[in-house]
This record gives C-alpha cells, structure tokens and sequence, in this order.
C-alpha cells in the first residue's frame, strides 16, 4: 500500500477544478434548458400560425363556395324577384283603378323615380318591389285618411255611413265582401299579406266613393254666401211675441236680393206662399230629404223644374213673419225638421275630403 500526503496548495487546487467543473456543467445544463424552452415556444407559435393560416383558407373556400353557389342560382333569383314583381304591379293595376280620378291620388302614387346608382339587376329588382311597398302604402293612407273624414261628415248630420258606403269594387267582388284574404291572394296570385292589404285599400276606396256620391245629392251645400246666422235651430225667444218658441231652421241675414242657392240636386216641390214663411220654395232631393227657403223676395225656379247643387232658386227678402232681410233655410228628412247646421258642418268636412 502506498499512501499520499495532500498538501493545503493541493486540496485547493483539487477543489478549484471540482468547482470549475461544476460550474461548467451547470452552465451547460442552463443553456440547455433555455434552449429547449426556446424551441418549445417557437413550435407553439409556428402551431398558431399554421392553425391560424388553415382557418383563414377554410374561410376564404367557404366564401368561394357561397359565391359560387350564388352566381349558379343568380339567374333563378332574378327570375323568382320578376315574377313576384309582374304580379304584385297587376294587383296594383286593378286597386289604382279605383284610384283614377280621385282628387291628389294620383299626386300621391305615383311611382318614384327609379335609382340611377342602382346597377345590379337583383337590386333593381329589390328596389321596384321597395317602390311598390310604397305605393301601396299611399294607398292605404289615402283611402282610409278620405274615407274615415266622409264617415264623420254623415255622423256629424246623424246619418248611418254604413247606409251609403258602397262595398265591393273592382277586386273580386264577393271574396272582398266575405273579408278572406286567402281566397283573393289565389285571385291575385300574390302573397297573402300583400293580398290584405289590398282588400283594405279597395274596401276604404269604395266606402269613399260610395259615401262621395252620396253626398252629392245630400243637403251639405251653403244656401248662401251670408256666413252670420240670427239664429239658430231649437227654441228661442220668438222676435215678436217675446216667448220661448221652437224655430225650425237657421236665419241668415244679409241684403236685400241676396242670391239664394239650392243646397242639394233636387226637384222643385212648390213655390209660392205660406203662412209666417211668406215667399217660399221648397225642394225635393230624394229618398226622404226635402229643404225649405223662406222669407224670399223672388223666385227663380218654376215647380217641377230640377235644379242642381249651387244653382240659384232665389233671392233673399223679408216676406212674412220677418224683421228684416234674411233667409230662413230648413231640412227635412222623412216628414221631420232636423238641425241644417249639423249639415253645414257635415259639408264642410266633406269638402276637406276632396
């Protein structure tokens, strides 16, 4: 056996290349270390990108694909748009009939002017069927804006609109009346909200021509131009015996000779004098309604002479019961007296509605 003495310089030294090593090692695990945590990150980044990049391309095919699949049915969605097109501006046709010659209607619909920026045919397409949304739209407002107006004007003279609305019109006549919307979309060949709003626009149509007509021949005109009245419909205090005492009209007064005009289309029933009424003519206008003109200086119409609404029958004077020159101006309806104010006021919303 040999033995060896380490001195104190040796064991340093030893020591000094144990530690050199150490470090050596631990440096080189370190670097090891970072450089595979290095690596890992970059595969981790390299992954997101690549994931990244395939959705995109998986989008960019998706919106190849739906732009393909559009272009190949472009031709039948045009087709179908057309179509839809052709036969809602043929439900228009007939409902603007109706329409003709009402006063603004045609102001009111009339098609707007088409868009010049609009260069796809789909979206010329889409913009005529937005153009007849609007007409129809028109329609409806129009209609039911006159025909609500006419409808207060006979309340207001307490008669029944329904009595002298007319109904059906020129879309289907019995399918309007029984209100089946289904029944004149097969009609029409139209989609069925569309459809209804048709039938609403015809209905409001007809009930205001119905009701237009009817008050042509109803009693709503001014008899004269005098707008002040003396007095009024009900009781009042007799001008000459100082009682209370029904009156059965309204008083006008005005100027000797002033022009008194019929205030309905009508036949001429009797000109001559009555008792308290003095010079007077009364007019027959048809289904019960008769007007009655009092206090008259002159006549200007014979019996049995038809005259028409505004026409001149007479002029303004103080005969009879009077106390001045005035008009004394009555409706009758079926044998009884009613209040002529409430059709002067019915008149005036009348001529609101035209």
């Amino acid at each position: 056996m040999r033995g060896f003495v380490l001195s104190t310089g040796k064991q340093l030294a030893g020591a000094g290349v144990i530690a050199a090593a150490a470090l050596w090692m631990g440096v080189c695990t370190a670097a090891m270390m970072v450089s595979a945590l290095s690596v890992s990150a970059s595969d981790q980044e390299i992954t997101k990108l690549k994931a990244y990049n395939e959705r995109v391309a998986a989008d960019r095919q998706a919106r190849l694909n739906a732009a393909m699949a559009q272009l190949s049915t472009s031709n039948s969605s045009i087709d179908e748009l057309a179509q839809t097109v052709e036969k809602r501006h043929a439900a228009l046709a007939q409902l603007l009939m109706d329409f003709r010659g009402a006063p603004g209607a045609s102001q009111a619909l009339a098609p707007s002017k088409p868009r010049l920026t609009v260069k796809s045919p789909v979206q010329r397409v889409q913009y005529t069927l937005m153009d007849q949304e609007r007409i129809i739209s028109a329609a409806e407002g129009y209609a039911r804006s006159r025909a609500e107006r006419l409808r207060l004007a006979f309340r207001l003279a307490g008669l029944n609109p329904d009595s002298y609305a007319g109904r059906g019109g020129n879309l289907g006549g019995p399918l309007i009346e029984a209100k089946d919307p289904r029944a004149l979309a097969a009609v029409l060949d139209v989609d069925e909200s569309f459809a209804v709003r048709i039938q609403r626009a015809s209905l409001n149509m007809a009930d205001m021509r119905g009701l237009t007509s009817a008050a042509r021949n109803l009693p709503f005109f001014r008899p004269t131009s005098a707008a002040a009245q003396s007095s009024s419909y009900g009781v009042r205090l007799d001008p000459f015996t100082r009682r209370p005492a029904f009156h059965s009209g309204l008083d006008f007064p005005g100027a000797g000779f002033t022009p008194i005009y019929a205030t309905a289309p009508g036949v001429v029933s009797f000109t001559g004098v009555r008792s308290g009424y003095g010079n007077t003519v009364e007019l027959d206008h048809g289904n019960g309604f008769k007007t009655r003109y009092a206090h008259l200086a002159g006549f200007n119409v014979r019996v049995g002479q038809r005259v028409t609404v505004g026409q001149r029958i007479a002029s303004m004077g103080s005969t009879g019961r009077s106390t001045g020159p005035h008009l004394h101006y009555e409706v009758w309806v079926n044998g009884r007296a009613q209040n002529p104010n409430r059709y002067l006021k019915a008149g005036e919303y009348v001529q609101q509605a035209n």
